[in-house]
């Protein structure tokens, strides 16, 4: 293998490429939760739902709108007095983390909301005429009807925090990014370039095979 990549350091590569998971990962995990509770609000407070309620809607409507059209390299630089206050610092791993799940939240919220909408509104409207309360129609009815999409929503937000990460990276929050920028691009050392770029497309193609797969199981139709 150093024949062909003569600069690749794996022990490196590999603590990039754990860091990279690690901020992929927990902003997953997060943006899941966040992107769920934005959307239902969308969703719930539009016209002719359960808690419609405009003012509200339009607030929260704004706020995704705002945060999901900020390009994700500006909001990183936006928010590091956020990010300076929460962690401690600008570098590392965690110091990215804010940024991921601020800028991939609304973007997930606004997937949810779509999927929310198509649910067949008879489902509901059957639901609240047996007398469901509105949080059993959130558990029973929304959430189980909506799954399929609400996963591929979130494969494809996790496919795009991958890439979020690889600009973190350039500006010194580790990963792979970090370690093509600082040793492929400004060394110019271009295997490891490679190396790194391959290992994303990896991450990337497991991540969209795992959520196929739990897409087709989930989906009835």
């Amino acid at each position: 293998m150093s024949k062909f990549f003569p600069n690749v350091d794996w022990l490196i590569m590999w603590d990039a490429t754990k860091q990279t998971l690690y901020m992929t990962g927990i902003s997953v995990l997060i943006t899941f939760i966040l992107g769920i509770i934005l959307g239902m609000l969308l969703f719930l407070t539009a016209k002719d739902n359960l808690w419609e309620n405009k003012p509200i809607n339009t607030v929260i409507s704004a706020i995704v709108n705002v945060f999901r059209s900020i390009p994700f390299i500006i909001l990183i630089v936006l928010l590091i007095p956020f990010t300076t206050f929460i962690v401690g610092t600008m570098i590392g791993e965690n110091a990215a983390l804010p940024a991921l799940i601020i800028g991939a939240a609304p973007f997930y919220a606004r997937m949810v909301e779509i999927g929310l909408r198509e649910i067949d509104k008879g489902v509901i409207e059957a639901a609240k005429s047996m007398g469901a309360t509105t949080g059993t129609i959130i558990w029973k009815v929304l959430l189980p009807e909506s799954m399929p999409a609400l996963i591929s929503g979130i494969t494809v937000t996790a496919i795009a925090l991958v890439g979020y990460t690889a600009m973190a990276g350039a500006i010194g929050a580790g990963g792979l990014g970090n370690l093509a920028y600082n040793y492929g691009y400004q060394r110019n050392q271009n295997d490891v370039t490679v190396v790194a770029t391959v290992i994303i497309l990896i991450i990337v193609f497991v991540i969209q095979f795992i959520g196929d797969s739990i897409t087709s199981k989930l989906d009835k139709r």
